[in-house]
């Protein structure tokens, strides 16, 4: 019917919280439609030395922090940015792009702006126009992605055409699901995720103490992590945890779905449809129970993808009409304000939607992955070989409707007592340290962005350095002041210069103090470190308004002290973080 060898399609996605790996099952599935085969990988798992051999490839990229890319698309970039590239190299390959951002920053796209551009230059050849999908639409990412794929369909029909035979694209419908599963007698070893995963190893919690006042609103926990073999990481890097969801929300769960009675019965899972992922680790024989426990994700707050393939499997004609309002364009709004204003999960909108009936095999197409979650690492492997520290905040909320909330992975956490075991892995970071431990490096890294700085600081500590200096901010010293006595220990030693801004503690109706206040404040010794001895600044913490306005500090100061033209200040910070001088460490 069609040609198949004309019709084969890699998709590589690079993603931090999963929506891009989304939104590439996505696309392969209206692909299919086209007669596409195609085949979908993270940018991390993919060699980027194959890039070169391949035709066709579509890229869905997000955007990190205040504007970098995810961590798989690293290695890929890399290679891309090497300057001894011939301009043709890819001169044979047909490419597009999709973007995720969010137009409430500055570097909108950033990441797959770049890439366009740079597969361009390198001689690829752009079939479709560049797509944005921005999650300040009203319709969320969708708002572009939908008119996008039209778009994609009409193109790769022109370029790659249908067999007249075939006439046109298959009709839309419900997908065949990408497992199928069989009953099987008994239950094989492989029920228990991540054992033959190699990357992961076990750690026995030794330290699990809070370090934020208990009459404090936020409770910030340090953890110390101890495996019985050797581990390497450097400061930056990242620690993975696989969160385990309790056993009384999943036995709450499986009753309300009608799956008590079958709940541990056993079944083979056969990886179906290829051009539709799943998480890692799904073993060959499994039950709902295990899955539901360590794989699949019933407490997210879903994505409009969600109520789509739920549309599917709902018989009643009122539940299946507010489904179709949620998912027209005029019931944008009423469906934001039903799910994500009210932070909604699935288990809460399928115990409305009673007549919801999922087909196990379609549990890995309607349900999200449970994903495991990146804590920076706080400790320098120098200084506590075989340990691994952790700073994090125990999230707790209560939603627009007074519902309690907690964080899955957190909470599991906050429940670890000294002696237990779990499996934990270690990937890079962004920061990457100077050789010399005499080039100055700025930490600046407010609330649990401090994390990855302690790394830094006792890792330059150990190697002979004093020439680091920490910008920490939070609202109070006697509530919040994360590793304080250290912090000013070394202060004292002169192994560090810290300083410090304690927001709320100043006199009612004064001004608050930031961290980019005190750079300012600061600004001839730090246009000094940076202008003048060419050191590094080291920026970590939430992703909303401090990193920009850190950057702006310095832009400030390069503009003040550096007697520089406020394009040339704006041109040096960028300067900066292409010579690798200026590395954001950030998360939304």
């Amino acid at each position: 019917m069609t040609d198949g060898v004309d019709r084969q399609l890699l998709i590589l996605y690079a993603t931090e919280t999963g929506t891009a790996q989304e939104i590439a099952d996505r696309i392969a599935r209206e692909c299919r439609r086209a007669y596409f085969q195609c085949r979908v990988c993270s940018m991390g798992t993919y060699s980027p030395e194959d890039l070169i051999s391949e035709s066709f490839v579509l890229f869905v990229v997000a955007t990190t922090g205040s504007g970098a890319e995810p961590r798989a698309m690293t290695p890929l970039w890399n290679l891309l940015l090497r300057s001894d590239l011939p301009r043709d190299l890819f001169e044979d390959l047909d490419f597009c792009v999709f973007g995720l951002g969010d137009s409430a920053y500055e570097r909108f796209c950033w990441p797959a702006k770049k890439l366009s551009r740079r597969l361009l230059y390198l001689g690829a050849h752009e079939v479709c126009p560049r797509g944005e999908g921005d999650d300040q639409h009203r319709l969320g990412l969708d708002g572009a992605l939908e008119p996008w794929m039209e778009q994609l369909l009409e193109t790769l029909l022109l370029s790659y055409p249908l067999d007249p035979e075939v006439g046109e694209l298959r009709p839309l419908g419900k997908p065949p699901p990408r497992i199928t599963t069989a009953d099987v007698t008994s239950a094989s070893d492989t029920l228990e995720p991540y054992e033959a995963d190699s990357n992961y190893f076990d750690v026995t919690v030794r330290c699990n103490r809070r370090i934020t006042a208990e009459s404090w609103f936020q409770d910030v926990r340090h953890f110390e992590l101890v495996s019985d073999r050797d581990i390497r990481y450097d400061p930056g890097d990242v620690a993975v945890i696989h969160p385990t969801i309790i056993d009384a929300e999943v036995d709450n769960f499986m009753l309300m779905m009608g799956w008590a009675n079958v709940a541990d019965v056993p079944f083979s899972i056969s990886h179906s449809m290829l051009d539709q992922t799943l998480p890692n680790c799904v073993p060959r024989v499994s039950t709902l129970r295990i899955l539901f426990t360590y794989h699949l994700d019933f407490n997210a707050v879903p994505r409009r993808s969600f109520f789509r393939a739920l549309r599917h499997f709902t018989t009643d004609d009122m539940e299946r009409e507010r489904l179709d309002e949620f998912l027209s364009p005029e019931g944008a709004d009423e469906l934001y304000e039903y799910c994500q204003l009210v932070k909604r999960t699935i288990c809460e909108i399928l115990s409305e939607f009673r007549s919801a009936r999922i087909p196990r095999d379609y549990i890995f197409d309607v349900f999200p992955p449970l994903r495991p979650r990146q804590f920076s690492i706080a400790s320098s492997v120098k200084r506590h070989p075989r340990e691994i520290h952790l700073c994090v905040a125990i999230v707790k909320y209560r939603t627009k409707l007074k519902i309690p909330r907690r964080g899955v992975c957190t909470s599991y956490l906050a429940g670890l007592k000294p002696g237990d075991k779990f499996r934990i892995t270690v990937e890079k970071g962004l920061i990457k340290l100077p050789d010399d431990p005499h080039t100055p490096v700025i930490c600046v890294g407010p609330g649990t962005g401090v994390a990855p700085m302690r790394a830094v600081i006792e890792d330059r500590i150990d190697a002979g350095s004093n020439a680091t200096t920490l910008y920490f901010g939070c609202r109070s010293k006697l509530k919040d002041h994360h590793y304080g006595p250290e912090w000013e220990a070394y202060a004292e030693r002169k192994h560090i210069t810290y300083r410090v801004a304690f927001s709320r503690d100043g006199p009612e109706g004064a001004k608050r103090i930031y961290v980019q206040d005190l750079l300012q404040k600061d600004k001839d010794s730090v246009w000094d470190l940076l202008g003048n001895q060419r050191g590094i600044l080291i920026i970590s913490g939430s992703s909303n308004k401090m990193p920009a306005a850190v950057r702006g500090a310095v832009a400030n100061i390069a503009e003040d002290c550096g007697k520089m033209l406020k394009e040339d200040a704006l041109k040096f910070v960028n300067e900066m973080e292409r010579e690798g001088r200026l590395i954001e460490e950030c998360w939304s």
